[in-house]
């Protein structure tokens, strides 16, 4: 049944005919309604391209619970702020007022005579993560404006006043960033606006309380955490590198970069073929336990190319091209996935493929340039492990000197004929899904389209060996054969892999792909009852428990995963289903941490994905979408943007999992930006400059 909006002309009106709420056009006929019935105001002011505006509108506005508040005790106004400007600018003034900020939805709550006493941009319909739920603010100003009328009105009298340039209360000009303090300070329902901070605050006290606990541990000598032996974790360094951006908390970034430096720096890191053994048995990350595992290169390199990022210092990116060409030419099979692994014993002696004598390197590169080599990499007569030397550069800088690469090249030829390791071929999905995820950053971040190549191939091979005929994923593929029903970790990572495809790539079928597999994630693993996911799927074979892993140990929990996948697709899409998924997990993991934050360090990252400020641009383009256009986006999205891109090919599919962007407008040439932040959209601008 249509509200009174039904005759209208604006598209943004029109998106609301069919909204339960008892909508009003701006007219008299909505103040004298709310002066004959005694009732605020509740004024919402958009736009048909809106992000925040359509989430807001299909979580609360499309809601019978909150309609029945609304219609009952307010008289509900909607306004189109692009035919109404000037309604608009002055209520906007009173946001950044009151608030300090502005942007749309804008939210405003007044008198009938038209005077704000509350305002703000998007409310959630449940108070979330700071921000006060919207069925909280309306049922608490409704018992306000019962029992003390007399404190709205003078507020909105005050508020008035300010815009109007009126001194007040010794409150001057509302340009004036003093004043905007004694605004708040005077807004008598200030407890209202503050509802929702004390989750925040707890999932704040979280983050904090882990940086504390990894601060307490950390090897300021030789990096990482606590004693030998040592692994390297690399979730608990992206933790620290997203809190020191954060929080401006250079110390954690400190942290970071020294066990970086180490790792790379010791003979864990292969510095002759490439890539990181397991774990070092030392302090000093010098002798490794000399097994090579897929999941760990995949995540050392996301934490070497979130340094690079954030420092620019290239010793960090070659890190990362080293690892990664390691894993293509080693531990990639020919269909495109990639293998597990490598041991760590040649001919049955531990770490015999990767030591060497003086004498070896100089029979490979002559006397002179042996011994510079030797003197570069730490190879002795004496040795540092049982007689003979692990290559390493501890005490050296990170970066190679002279000739190095050309001698590693020739090390590393001998060495293939000298022994040989086993390698465990089999290709299991969730560990191939970070190795995706890994390569499809380095792609982006270092320009190196071969990397990102690798990841689409991955992509396809999952899709074509390792998909079941009832399009279900599978655990394990080998020789010919995939087996085994996937499980949690398999079904987020993969998710995530396809997400952060997307984001390199705009190409909607990775989108898609994430929708897709998400969706499979929480019909076949969440617990409804006790909130979290389950290791095993509600169809597969039950053992006599059905467990739930949430610790984030050698490789993130499926949990944690779970979480950060929710919280980008609740991002990317604005659906309220994702939202609610990603609410449910991220209060799930929030409780399951709270002892001992620092061991979920992946699922930390989730928390702070919803608790920090977001921003989330849509861009739609007259026509395709040109390198230098897709450049300029990743390097927006390597910031933390989530970015959606429209074109008149794919703006039919993409509504179709972000149904939002189906309004936005493709301009008749050139590029549109329509950029939200923090849950407030701002106006469309031609150009990325103007951003």
């Amino acid at each position: 049944m249509s509200n009174r909006l039904k005759d209208e002309k604006s598209p943004y009106l029109l998106q609301h005919k069919d909204n339960p709420v008892d909508w009003y056009p701006w007219r008299e006929e909505a103040f004298e309604k709310a002066k004959r019935e005694d009732k605020p105001i509740f004024l919402s002011i958009g736009y048909s391209t809106c992000h925040w505006c359509h989430v807001m509108a299909h979580e609360s506005f499309e809601d019978k619970v909150v309609a029945e508040i609304l219609n009952k005790g307010y008289v509900c106004i909607k306004v189109d702020r692009e035919e109404m400007p000037d309604v608009d600018a002055v209520y906007m003034s009173v946001c950044h007022a009151v608030t300090g900020s502005g942007g749309w939805p804008l939210t405003i709550l007044m008198t009938p005579d038209q005077k704000p006493f509350f305002a703000g941009t998007y409310f959630p319909k449940e108070r979330y993560y700071g921000r006060p739920g919207l069925v909280d603010i309306l049922e608490e100003v409704l018992v306000l404006w019962r029992e003390r009328r007399e404190d709205l009105i003078r507020d909105g009298d005050e508020i008035t006043a300010v815009i109007n340039g009126k001194n007040v209360s010794g409150t001057a000009d509302v340009k004036n960033a003093k004043n905007v303090k004694n605004i708040k300070d005077a807004n008598d329902i200030k407890d209202v606006r503050n509802m929702g901070e004390e989750q925040n605050i707890r999932e704040m006290n979280l983050l904090r309380e882990a940086y504390r606990q990894f601060e307490k541990q950390f090897d300021s000598v030789w990096g990482g955490f606590g004693s030998a032996p040592k692994f390297p974790s690399p979730h608990n360094l992206l933790f620290l590198m997203r809190y020191a951006q954060e929080e401006k908390a250079p110390k954690a970034l400190y942290m970071a970069e020294v066990t970086l430096d180490a790792m790379a720096a010791g003979g864990m890191h292969d510095h002759i073929g490439g890539g990181f053994s397991r774990y070092s048995t030392d302090e000093r990350w010098m002798v490794p336990h000399f097994e090579k595992m897929l999941y760990d290169n995949a995540l050392l390199m996301l934490a070497y190319l979130e340094a690079y990022q954030i420092t620019g210092k290239e010793a960090y990116a070659n890190t990362v091209r080293h690892t990664a060409d390691y894993v293509l030419r080693e531990l990639t099979d020919e269909q495109g996935g990639f293998y597990c692994g490598q041991d760590a014993d040649s001919d049955g002696v531990e770490g015999k493929y990767y030591v060497f004598t003086p004498e070896e390197v100089k029979s490979v590169l002559g006397e002179v340039e042996g011994d510079e080599f030797c003197r570069q990499y730490g190879i002795t007569e004496e040795g540092n492990f049982e007689g003979k030397s692990i290559p390493n550069r501890i005490g050296q800088r990170i970066e190679q000197a002279g000739n190095a690469g050309r001698n590693k090249r020739k090390l590393y030829e001998y060495r293939l004929g000298r022994t040989s390791l086993h390698k465990d071929d089999k290709i299991l999905l969730s560990w191939n899904a970070w190795t995706m995820i890994a390569f499809t950053r380095a792609g982006v971040a270092l320009h190196e389209r071969r990397y990102l190549d690798a990841a689409r191939r991955a992509r396809a091979f999952i899709e074509k060996e390792m998909t079941s005929g009832d399009g279900r994923l599978c655990l394990r593929f080998r020789e010919g054969e995939a087996a085994h029903q996937g499980q949690l970790e398999d079904y987020a990572v993969y998710a995530l892999a396809q997400i952060e495809l997307y984001r390199a790539t705009f190409q909607v079928e990775y989108l898609s792909g994430a929708v897709l597999r998400a969706g499979q994630m929480v019909r076949y693993f969440e617990d409804e009852d006790a909130g979290g996911y389950y290791m095993n799927a509600s169809d597969a074979a039950q053992l006599i428990t059905r467990p739930k892993e949430m610790y984030d140990g050698a490789i993130p929990s499926g949990n944690s995963v779970a979480a950060m996948v929710l919280q980008k697709l609740a991002s990317l899409t604005g659906e309220v289903r994702w939202q609610d998924a990603a609410r449910r997990q991220i209060a799930y993991c929030a409780r399951e941490i709270s002892g001992y934050p620092a061991g979920y360090s992946y699922a930390l990252l989730a928390i702070a994905e919803a608790v920090y400020p977001h921003r989330e641009l849509v861009c739609t383009v007259s026509r395709r979408m040109t390198e230098k256009l897709r450049g300029e986006l990743n390097s927006l999205s390597a910031q933390g943007m989530d970015i959606l891109v429209k074109t008149k090919e794919n703006a039919e599919e993409l509504a179709e999992y972000a149904p939002f962007t189906e309004e936005y407008r493709i301009p008749e040439d050139g590029e549109m930006y329509y950029l939200c932040e923090n849950g407030a959209c701002r106006a469309p601008v031609r150009k990325l400059e103007e951003l």
